[in-house]
Formats: structure tokens, C-alpha cells, sequence
């Protein structure tokens, strides 16, 4: 029997509703290693009018929806656990509005920050984003993602000034604006960034954009041990140097970026860094970072050409592949908790002592100069024993995390699988929180059963 609320969505829909099993299955499965959940049917959606009749509908018959952009999502926030229906985002790429002279834009939630950057180039302002994935900016928004320019431009709540959101119930609502700055009422805006769809849908984005700067440039360190790497990024920090990105990469690591783009870079510690400004400031300041890294026993590559600068950090967005590359036909748990930057050593010396013990294949690579970082844990999905060390692993180190004042994600959010360390992080804060779900989803249609459970 088909379901009452697919019934009323094909009458209002037509044949924007799609239930062919293919494109169900897509829908039900980022980019993770997650079991797949595949909903009912999928809409697509072209206007925030599309999405709120159709939340409207799905709110009458208590039949639950999940938000699709481009299925990015590592942590299983597209999965379909409930069934019910995907609302895929991805045709809604207007740029509506943008103001060079304020220094901002409004865009729909399925732009790309690519697409927005092709398309300010000639206005001399980027959005400093930075993430790894070709993502939609309503699904960066909605896990509150940041990437390699964190350390210099903060992640998607820094940059979001205002939404448009559509309710549980097919409601309409404008948060924040075009100020920069305001002190009136909640900040509803900071509410929806990171809820990652369970108490709305975004459908447009006002954002805050920053000005190409004059001058770049960038380098590799190479570093016997992390913590030599390490103790340079703390140095630089204080130094207050024009650092836009500083990037950690471990021996295994850079081997594998080494196989995967037939390269022959140190297999060894080692910190890739941008720094921007005025040519006088950034020249100055390599030359700072190189005297700091010097000093603590690094060999010292910098870029001097375009092509070298923007070779290395095409380098450093292959990662996440060539990590996978050491084991073809194995899938991947990404970690990506975040601790203070002098709390780095400590912990990726300990995880890494328990990874080795365990046998497991496990690259590092990450945001070091906010303390965030990645291990791409290898893992035969034909072998539970195999996974299970990977989940056993990752609860480990999310457990020293907590210890010394870090979080389970710093960036891929919470979805299916950091759900059960969402407790002992945020205490009688998850509440508060399952009182908000509850306040403005009552019946629970939005991305059910994510972040934590009712």
C-alpha cells in the first residue's frame, strides 16, 4: 500500500517525485561507511516554495525527510533510517544577490563554494571556504564545516550571516541579515548552522565573503617527529604570523600522497603552510616560519612559483584519496576530532600507539593550527573483525579527546556515527538540545534518528 503522504506528494509534484530504486539507493548513502538507507521516494526540489509544500505535506502525515545536497556527508547524515523522503537540494544554484562594496552574497543552498568563487573572481572577493569535497553550501552550513582556511577565517558559522529556513511544517522563516553585527534576540542563525537538518532545511544563504589577498605563499617543512611539528605550529601561532592554512601530514601519509600522484616528497612529518596578505607581510613571515622551523630540525621546501603553490595544495586535497589508495576495495572511518593545539603530540602519539598495536593502516592528515585532524582508518568490509578494531579505535581516541578538552568532530559532524559520544561531551546540554528538537520538529520528521535520539 502506498503511503498517504507519497500519494499527496505525487499529486502536488508530478514528476519532480522519483522512486526508481537507483536513484532511492543514491540518496541513501554518502560518502561514509555507513550502511546505506535508501528512503521512499526523492523530490526534486527548485524553489524554497517546492521544499516548504512538500514539508508541509510530509508534516501532515508524520512521514519523515532528510536533506540531500551533493552526498558529501561522512558521519551518515543523508541515510534514510526511517525511510520517508530525500528532498534533493541540488538544482537550487542561484546566485540571487552580491555586494561587492558590502562584501557579501546571497546564494541558494545548492551552490557550491567552487561555483561561488568561478563566479566572484572578477569582483577581487572569495568565500573562505576550504573544505575537501565538492559540497553544496546549504550542506556545509548544515554540518558546520570548515576545511584548511579555519585557522585564518573560522568555519561555516563564522561565515553564515543569514538563512532562509523552512520549518517541520512547511513554515517560511528569515534568520539573521545583512548586518554585521547585531544584539537582537536569539541567534537563530547559529541554531539551524549544525543542526544538520533536524530542526529545518536551509534553502538560501547569506554569507559573509573576504577579499582575494595580494599576496600568497606557501611551503613544505619536513620534521623527524610530530611534535617537532607541532611545537613550530604553537610558535608561529604566537608569533601572530599571516597564517591561512598549516596542514599535518604523517610518514604514511605523505608515502601515500607519494604513490597516488607518482611524486617524490620526505616520508616524513610534515607541515604544508599558506600564509596571505600584503607581498611584504607574507615575506617577511615565510621567512619568520622558516627560521622557527629551522630551529626545530626541519628541511625546508617553499613554493616560488604559481604553479609550485598551487601543485602543493592540490597535493594536500588528494589526501583523503591516496589514503584510501593503500588499500583498493577497502572502505574508510575518517576520525576528526579536535583538541587544543598543544594537546596534539600527546594524542596523536597515543592513538597512534594503539593503531600500530592493532594492526590497522591508518594515514594522518589535518587543520593542525586549530587542533583538528583526520585518521583515514583502513578497513576490509568483507572482515567484521576488521571494522570492529576501526570502531573500537575511534572510541578511543574520541575518549582522549574528551580528556583534554577536545570534541568527538571538529568538522564532519555528528550524523549516525558520533552519536554515541554526544553524552558524555555535552552532559545535561543534550537535553537542552533533544527540548529544542522537540519544541519546533513535535513529530520528529526531520533527519530522524541523527546527532542523538529522542
Amino acid at each position: 500500500m502506498i503511503h498517504p503522504a507519497l500519494v499527496a506528494l505525487t499529486a502536488r509534484f508530478g514528476a519532480q517525485i522519483e522512486t526508481g530504486s537507483a536513484l532511492r539507493d543514491q540518496h541513501g548513502a554518502g560518502d561514509s561507511w555507513h550502511a546505506a538507507a535508501p528512503p521512499d521516494a526523492v523530490l526534486f526540489a527548485t524553489t524554497t516554495a517546492d521544499v516548504s509544500d512538500a514539508l508541509a505535506i510530509c508534516h501532515e502525515h508524520g512521514f519523515p525527510v532528510v536533506a540531500f545536497g551533493h552526498g558529501s556527508s561522512i558521519e551518515g547524515q543523508t541515510q534514510a533510517v526511517h525511510g520517508g523522503l530525500s528532498i534533493d537540494l541540488t538544482a537550487m544554484t542561484a546566485i540571487l544577490r552580491v555586494s561587492p562594496e558590502d562584501m557579501d552574497a546571497t546564494v541558494e543552498c545548492g551552490v557550491t563554494r567552487q561555483q561561488l568563487n568561478e563566479h566572484l573572481r572578477d569582483t577581487g572577493l572569495f568565500l573562505p571556504i576550504d573544505v575537501g569535497a565538492h559540497a553544496t553550501l546549504g550542506g556545509l552550513a548544515s554540518t558546520r564545516a570548515s576545511g584548511t582556511m579555519t585557522v585564518r577565517h573560522g568555519t561555516m558559522r563564522a561565515l553564515v550571516m543569514g538563512l532562509t529556513v523552512v520549518l517541520p511544517d512547511g513554515e517560511v522563516i528569515h534568520t539573521g541579515g545583512r548586518a554585521r553585527k547585531s544584539s537582537s534576540g536569539y541567534d537563530l542563525s547559529a541554531l539551524f548552522v549544525g543542526a544538520e537538518g533536524t530542526l529545518g532545511i536551509i534553502t538560501e544563504l547569506t554569507l559573509r565573503l573576504t577579499g582575494i589577498p595580494e599576496a600568497a605563499r606557501a611551503g613544505m617543512y619536513s620534521f623527524a617527529r610530530i611534535s617537532d611539528a607541532t611545537q613550530t605550529v604553537v610558535e608561529a601561532l604566537q608569533c601572530g604570523l599571516s597564517l591561512n592554512r598549516i596542514e599535518l601530514l604523517d610518514a604514511l601519509q605523505m608515502r601515500a600522497i607519494n604513490a597516488y600522484n607518482k611524486t617524490d616528497h620526505p616520508e616524513t612529518a610534515t607541515l604544508m603552510i599558506d600564509m596571505t596578505g600584503s607581498a611584504a607581510q607574507v615575506a617577511a613571515d615565510q621567512d619568520t616560519f622558516g627560521q622557527l622551523a629551522a630551529e626545530n630540525g626541519a628541511t625546508l621546501a617553499p613554493c616560488h612559483t604559481t604553479e609550485e603553490y598551487n601543485a602543493l595544495w592540490a597535493l594536500r586535497h588528494s589526501a583523503l584519496y591516496a589514503a584510501r589508495a593503500l588499500r583498493p576495495g577497502c572502505k574508510s572511518l575518517s576520525t576528526d576530532v579536535c583538541v587544543p593545539v598543544s594537546e596534539l603530540p600527546g594524542i596523536i602519539d597515543a592513538i597512534q600507539s594503539e593503531i600500530a598495536a592493532a594492526g590497522v593502516v591508518a594515514p594522518l592528515h589535518g587543520h593542525v593550527g586549530d587542533g583538528n585532524f583526520h585518521l583515514v582508518m583502513l578497513f576490509d568490509p568483507e572482515v567484521p573483525e576488521e571494522q570492529t578494531r576501526v570502531k573500537q579505535l575511534n572510541a578511543r581516541l574520541v575518549a582522549m579527546a574528551l580528556e583534554c578538552g577536545g570534541t568527538a568532530t571538529g568538522e564532519h559532524g555528528v550524523g549516525l556515527g558520533k552519536k554515541a559520544f554526544m553524552e558524555a561531551e555535552h552532559g545535561g546540554a543534550l537535553n537542552l538540545m533533544r527540548r529544542l528538537k522537540q519544541a519546533v520538529d513535535p513529530k520528529g520528521i526531520l533527519n530522524p534518528g541523527k546527532i542523538f535520539d529522542l
